[in-house]
């Protein structure tokens, strides 16, 4: 019987794929009860062969992103429970049984674990530690839209199945656009299991984080045009975003000897980033016309 189905989507990771895989392959849950998923979303490297040692399901499929790609492997896994994370991310001993067992205790429809950074060196990677990148007990806070990011997060499959799974019409802001369809549809809680621990490889340079989140930026978009019914966007709401990132240019070009001014640093990048990609692709009539 198979419990649960981990799912990889992988493009171009050959560097990092390998102790993603060993990690899970040392998952302290009976081996049978769970199976690995790899999908290769037309790597130009060696990514399947990386994979291939590690006794994993492969799928291959030509590049079609993120959200196709974790789409693909759910489709095909024999689970009950859908858990997924990504190829440069290192998940503790623990993680899987975490989720498993919380989820089947609070009869929930998912859970999400906590991540924090692996060798967090670089000021970029630094300031994403500093800003909990990616740690769903921030971003299930949200008022409005809670979500958990999915390189740590678990689905019922009957419930992936029930929405559809990964809108792939996103760049980015897919499992936010997804949890909101999953939590309409079930009455089941959704929990947060801080013992479910993923390491992730934050983006190491300023210039590799800055295309990291201008994609943010234009996944936000995309989720804003999406739900615009519920989704207030005015100039005034725009101009109030300038002038915030503007306060911060200030402090940003003082060099950051403190981690207070490395966050500032950060926060600059982040937002200014993420506004140019929002603009992008808001002012685009073809993006609206896509929903």
């Amino acid at each position: 019987m198979t419990r649960a189905s981990i799912v990889v989507p992988a493009f171009n990771a050959e560097a990092t794929l390998g102790e993603c895989l060993a990690a899970l392959r040392g998952q302290n849950f009976a081996a049978p009860e769970y199976e690995i998923i790899v999908v290769d979303d037309g790597s130009k490297d060696r990514t399947a062969q990386v994979a291939l040692p590690f006794g994993v399901q492969l799928i291959r499929q030509h590049n079609r992103g993120a959200a196709a790609a974790r789409n693909a492997g759910w489709r095909q896994a024999q689970g009950e429970w859908i858990a997924f994370t990504d190829a440069d991310c290192v998940p503790s001993r623990s993680w899987l049984r975490a989720l498993v067992e919380t989820a089947d205790r609070a009869r929930a429809v998912g859970a999400a674990g906590k991540t924090i950074g692996l060798g967090s060196r670089s000021p970029a990677a630094r300031f994403c530690d500093l800003d909990g990148a990616l740690d769903a007990g921030r971003y299930l806070q949200h008022p409005k839209f809670p979500f958990a990011p999915s390189s740590n997060l678990m689905y019922r499959r009957a419930a992936l199945a029930r929405v559809g799974g990964f809108d792939e019409r996103y760049s980015s802001y897919e499992a936010c656009d997804l949890h909101q369809r999953i939590l309409r549809v079930h009455e089941q809680p959704f929990v947060y299991e801080p013992r479910a621990v993923i390491l992730h490889r934050h983006r190491e340079g300023w210039k590799a984080f800055w295309r990291q989140q201008y994609s943010y930026g234009i996944g936000y978009a995309q989720f804003m045009i999406h739900h615009r019914d519920e989704c207030e966007w005015t100039a005034a709401h725009e101009l109030r975003a300038w002038s915030q990132i503007g306060l911060l240019s200030l402090k940003a070009l003082l060099p950051p000897r403190t981690d207070a001014q490395l966050y500032e640093r950060g926060l600059f990048v982040k937002r200014f980033a993420q506004r140019l990609g929002y603009l992008r692709t808001r002012l685009n009539g073809r993006e609206w016309a896509r929903w």
